[in-house]
């Protein structure tokens, strides 16, 4: 079983998570961000993730601090959790309609992070969640996971619906890319022989 679990503490925030990429989908998740615990969850279901949080950040100032660590942390876990990548697909994609929402996600477990992220976002707060902090969300994963991330969003209107649809393009595209590929588990997929 891949499985890692990490803590991470500062002055801002106190972070415990656990993921098993070869889980079946449960989560419990405890953030402080209804908003943030709603997308975690959805994470977990469609990436058929096992997903374990507990954060408790300086939710009394914003969203801020707790968000970006969060996917400080869920980077570090992936990262941790693939080992050596010996076996993976090593790239994902996935479109999500929901609603007038259309969201494609495109990564590669490359050991090079890089963020592309084009989504608009009308609304600026969604319950106690600023909705700025998706984007810092997802660099923060793709920096400390080493993933190649392109988030576009291809048309949409209703911000929970664009986040949503991009929570769950994410997870069906990273389930894709770390999904084991019996013809090369014993190799790592990569004409340089290292991820």
């Amino acid at each position: 079983m891949r499985v890692s679990t990490i803590e991470r503490n500062s002055h801002e925030t106190k972070i415990k998570m656990t993921l098993n990429l070869d889980g079946s989908g449960r989560a419990n998740i405890q953030t402080g961000v209804g908003f943030v615990d709603h997308m975690l969850e959805l994470f977990a279901f469609h990436g058929q993730f096992d997903l374990e949080v507990k954060c408790d950040g300086d939710i009394h100032v914003d969203s801020h601090h707790s968000v970006e660590d969060l996917g400080i942390v869920l980077g570090d876990c992936i990262l941790e959790a693939l080992g050596d990548k010996k076996g993976i697909y090593r790239y994902g994609f996935f479109k999500i309609p929901m609603d007038e929402v259309l969201f494609e996600t495109v990564l590669d477990i490359s050991g090079r992070a890089f963020l592309v992220y084009n989504a608009q976002l009308n609304t600026p707060v969604l319950g106690n969640y600023e909705t700025e902090m998706t984007e810092e969300f997802f660099r923060a994963v793709a920096m400390h996971a080493g993933i190649t991330l392109h988030l576009n969003e291809i048309y949409g209107n209703n911000t929970h619906h664009v986040i949503e649809a991009m929570f769950k393009s994410f997870a069906r595209a990273l389930k894709q890319a770390v999904t084991i590929d019996e013809k090369n588990k014993d190799r790592v997929v990569s004409s340089k022989g290292i991820l």
